[in-house]
């Protein structure tokens, strides 16, 4: 009965290192900008020469139209005018994963917000694996492109 004590003591000691590894290597990976950024489009800043991308939602392409009360309206220039507001000063992000262009996939703040949840919230891009509430919030209100088709 001891040994087999013993062994159980020593599997958990194992899965416990094991744990602390795979957390510290994910520490590792992580990648880190602090700064000024300029915005390419409605989802994707340029921080110190490298593209990254908003993860968790998707704005309308640069050169999108949408239609609002009949007529056509530029949503994708409308999203880039957003994410310019939102990232004015100095912000940071962190990321671990790229997509399939290689750009980081990204969750920026600027002064301790969320700059995407702003961006879901404010109806300017759509939830993309992440910010449901906030884009159902910007859907119910009628906001952004929830006003147009």
């Amino acid at each position: 009965m001891r040994w087999a004590g013993r062994r159980i003591v020593v599997a958990m000691v194992l899965f416990a290192v094991l744990a602390a590894a795979a957390t510290w290597l994910t520490i590792l990976n992580e990648s880190r900008w602090d700064g000024p950024a300029q915005a390419i489009d409605g989802d994707s800043i340029r921080m110190f020469g490298e593209d990254l991308r908003l993860k968790g939602i998707d704005a309308p392409e640069l050169g999108q139209l949408c239609h609002r009360e009949g007529r056509p309206w530029r949503c994708g220039s409308a999203a880039k005018a957003a994410l310019e507001k939102e990232i004015r000063g100095v912000i940071t992000c962190v990321g671990r994963s790229r997509d399939r262009y290689g750009r980081a996939l990204v969750t920026c703040r600027a002064g301790g917000a969320d700059i995407a949840a702003a961006l879901a919230r404010a109806g300017m891009a759509v939830a993309y694996g992440g910010y449901e509430r906030e884009e159902a919030e910007a859907r119910d209100a009628r906001r952004g492109v929830w006003a147009s088709s």
